[in-house]
């Protein structure tokens, strides 16, 4: 393998040469091959070389002596030590030595002139150096290609010459040479030659032996370097009148120096710096950060403005001077105003607003008292972040508010270092930059669902900041000094607690809000959503009216939620069609009764359909809990003739399926005690669904409603209509404990199930059951499983209450 050796004169490269006409030698049919790694020789180009290899240079020796004509290929993968035939390109070039200069290490320089294209046909030798049988390529012109290649030379030529005033690089004589060559190929061969581009595509251009097309790859090429080369000459120009106008700013403002200093004037930079050290002096910082920022600011006052530290440092300044480390609003300890306001603000939540009367309380007895940090969990629309704004209100503090919802970098909690681009202190410095206080009525929503990447974990990053023995020193990586946040009062939100890591759910008080029973949502529709609504939508409150009955009838049909939001959606539906007939000129005043709902609202949404669904043997109502609050499903188990299999549907979860295989199993060892034939189970197959199968289902507190729902199969009684049930199973017949009552004996209250089943281990959690809840149901508490047979399952003759629509009646 030979490299190319180019002779350097002043500075510039010399440029592969044309012959100046035609070299007179012809060309073998079989010659000596010379692999090249780092050039591609074109026909008529003269060409600098250097062979060092031994087997190469006996080559040159052996062909001095004869015609001196030999092939030069261009090889596949220059770096291979063993060169193949494989390793070669097809197409190169027969060239001949016109000049031979022996080196002191044993190399050789030669100077070779390309004579024709040609292709390898086959290699008769390969030792000690590769010879082949070649055929010379003739280039090609088709009839009619002559005006189109006559327009490319002149392009080309044109496009060349914008090239060489570019590139100081290429030599003058180059722009002689081209204007010389008068034959489109060897145009395209020369240009070819000198151009800054891979071997691979002058490889191409070799091997095209089309002239017409071989000029367009070449003018494709031209083009390219061309636009590299006029963006590098913008970017150039650009750098040149940044660095000039740089220069002449200093020598301005060094002028303008002398004058003030003549003037005994103080300069720009010199004032900036002092109204900067008088800004902190009146910030009130602690002597930690007084420290860090007096050290800050001098660095700043030895850096030119210029420099690109200056922004960082005098941002950074301002951060630290702004924080209100020092300012705190007057809390309203009046416990009765600030009760005023929160049963203003919301309706019922008695439980939530005694918390907040205790604080107060405390407050008064106790002036430096720490923040509280409350986790508010419920389902959606239970009204979690309107509660924080009352209590700031209440409070007369400051409200903020971040959604953590999706966060997954940890220096959105703690901020970023100053030695990255763009940084910024974290989301908790940020939100207590912008009340302008240090004891706002911080809201930190959506705490179940932060993420956890490569970033960090922005929940273990929250364990200082909610952890009152550690937030009075809280430290933002882009501040990097100590902040107190202990007087902050933070409240977290959350749907669920199961997503909450442990150990931040540890430093919460956690605070349910499991929903609302049906008087509750009359009672806000009442007093909040409707007025709401009317104002927004333009309506007079004496223009429209909404009967306690519409109301209801649009809760029990048209919403089934745990939260307000749907009901207020409707409400707001009722609110635009009203508008549009006061607009219209058809009523002044309208009142909405239960059967105008339909033309407000279409057709009902949900019925109640436990008497419908539980009419037969072997369908059971459940209670389940759901994020978005309690809600109740339907059990369903048939038999067919089989052997003893056992199947499972309706996307149950690992935990359920583990709940029917412990209520069959039951079943089958107290078949005598429950009046089911034995054969049953060796004669049938049995087929457990749970309806709306593309929703995933799990947890244990199925287990009485699939024990239920068997019984019920196999002694063909069905199940009383009026009942649903909760509670986990073992395979001795113990009903256990679960959790979510409330928000199940909700969900039951609002399907219009009045009895509930429950362990009776889940009595004490009647107590956050509603009065009013309460009293219109009744609660049957079980210990063990065969309770459930005579409470759940009708006899015959029994009299049922069914439910249809909300309406109670008797039915044999």
């Amino acid at each position: 393998m030979v490299s190319a050796e180019t002779e350097k004169k002043n500075g510039e490269t010399e440029p592969a040469q044309n012959a100046p006409e035609e070299p007179s030698s012809s060309v073998p049919s079989e010659i000596p091959i010379l692999p090249t790694g780092d050039m591609v020789i074109f026909p008529r180009m003269i060409l600098p070389l250097l062979v060092k290899q031994e087997n190469l240079v006996k080559m040159i020796e052996d062909l001095i002596v004869g015609d001196r004509i030999l092939g030069t290929v261009l090889l596949r993968q220059p770096e291979v030590e063993e060169v193949k035939p494989e390793n070669l390109y097809s197409i190169g070039t027969a060239s001949i030595i016109h000049k031979m200069v022996k080196m002191f290490d044993g190399g050789i320089r030669l100077l070779v002139q390309g004579l024709e294209r040609v292709q390898i046909q086959r290699f008769s030798t390969e030792t000690p150096y590769f010879r082949a049988a070649v055929e010379i390529l003739e280039d090609r012109i088709e009839e009619g290609e002559h005006e189109e290649i006559a327009a490319l030379m002149v392009n080309i030529r044109n496009m060349f010459q914008r090239i060489m005033e570019l590139s100081p690089h290429l030599p003058s004589e180059l722009g002689a040479m081209l204007t010389s060559v008068e034959e489109p190929g060897s145009l395209a061969d020369l240009l070819s030659a000198n151009l800054n581009i891979p071997l691979t595509d002058k490889q191409e251009i070799l091997e095209t032996l089309s002239v017409l097309d071989r000029l367009k790859k070449v003018l494709v090429k031209l083009n390219q370097q061309l636009e590299v080369l006029e963006l590098g000459n913008k970017i150039q120009s650009q750098v040149k009148e940044g660095i000039d106008k740089s220069q002449r700013e200093y020598f301005l403002r060094e002028q303008l120096k002398a004058i003030q200093k003549e003037l005994g004037e103080k300069d720009e930079r010199t004032v900036e710096i002092e109204e900067l050290r008088e800004r902190l002096e009146k910030a009130g910082l602690p002597e930690g950060a007084m420290k860090e920022a007096l050290r800050e600011l001098d660095r700043l006052a030895s850096m030119p403005p210029a420099a690109a530290e200056y922004t960082v440092a005098r941002t950074y300044l301002e951060w630290l001077i702004e924080l209100p480390w020092n300012l705190s609003t007057e809390d309203n300890l009046d416990i009765s105003a600030a009760k005023e306001v929160l049963d203003e603000d919301h309706y019922n939540l008695e439980k939530l607003k005694k918390r907040v009367i205790e604080y107060l309380a405390v407050r008064q007895l106790k002036k430096d008292m720490k923040g509280p940090i409350l986790c508010f969990v419920g389902p959606p629309g239970t009204g979690k972040t309107s509660l924080g704004q009352s209590i700031a209100r209440a409070l007369g503090r400051k409200f903020m508010r971040i959604s953590l919802g999706g966060v997954r970098d940890e220096a959105e909690i703690r901020g970023h270092r100053r030695t990255y681009v763009g940084a910024l202190p974290g989301r908790i410095i940020q939100g207590i930059r912008r009340v302008g206080f240090n004891n706002p009525v911080f809201m930190l929503d959506e705490i179940d669902k932060l993420g956890m990447d490569f970033r960090g974990d922005p929940s273990s990053a929250l364990l200082e900041v909610l952890d009152p023995e550690q937030n009075f020193s809280f430290s933002d990586h882009y501040l990097d000094v100590e902040f107190d946040l202990s007087r902050v009062m933070f409240i977290a939100t959350a749907n669920i607690l199961d997503t909450i890591p442990p150990a931040l759910l540890d430093r919460m008080e956690v605070l349910n809000l499991p929903g609302y029973t049906e008087e509750e949502k009359l009672g806000i529709a009442r007093k909040y959503l409707i007025p709401r609504q009317i104002r927004e939508h333009g309506i007079r409150e004496d223009q429209l009216r909404i009967e306690d009955e519409a109301v209801k009838a649009i809760i029990r049909g048209y919403t089934r939620e745990a939260g307000l939001r749907n009901l207020e959606r409707e409400i707001a539906t009722i609110c635009r069609g009203v508008a549009r007939k006061v607009v219209e000129g058809h009523y002044e005043s309208i009142t909405i009764r239960s059967e105008d709902l339909h033309e407000y609202l279409g057709a009902i949404k949900f019925i109640f359909e436990a008497a419908e669904r539980t009419a037969e043997p072997g369908v059971a109502t459940g209670l389940a809990w759901t994020p978005a609050g309690g809600d109740i499903l339907f059990v369903e188990a048939t038999r067919m003739p089989g052997k003893q299999n056992l199947t499972l549907t309706g996307s149950l979860g690992e935990i359920m399926k583990e709940s029917a295989q412990a209520a069959l199993s039951y079943i089958r060892s107290r078949s005598q005690e429950l009046d089911i034939p034995e054969d049953i189970f060796s004669k049938n197959d049995i087929h457990i669904h749970v309806p709306a199968g593309a929703i995933p289902k799990d947890g244990p507190s199925a287990g009485v409603t699939i024990f239920t729902a068997l019984v019920s199969l196999l002694t063909d009684r069905p199940v009383r209509s009026d009942i649903a049930m909760t509670g986990e199973i073992t395979l001795r017949g113990l009903v256990l404990p679960v959790g979510g009552i409330k928000e199940k004996v909700l969900a039951a209250h609002r399907a219009g199930l009045r009895q509930v089943i429950l362990p009776r281990r889940n009595e004490k959690d009647l107590e956050d059951i509603p009065e009013t809840v309460k009293k219109d149901m009744t609660f049957h508490f079980v210990d063990r499983m065969s309770e459930l047979v005579n409470l759940s399952l009708r006899r015959d003759g029994a009299v049922s209450a069914e439910v249809t629509n909300g309406n109670r009646k008797e039915r044999p």
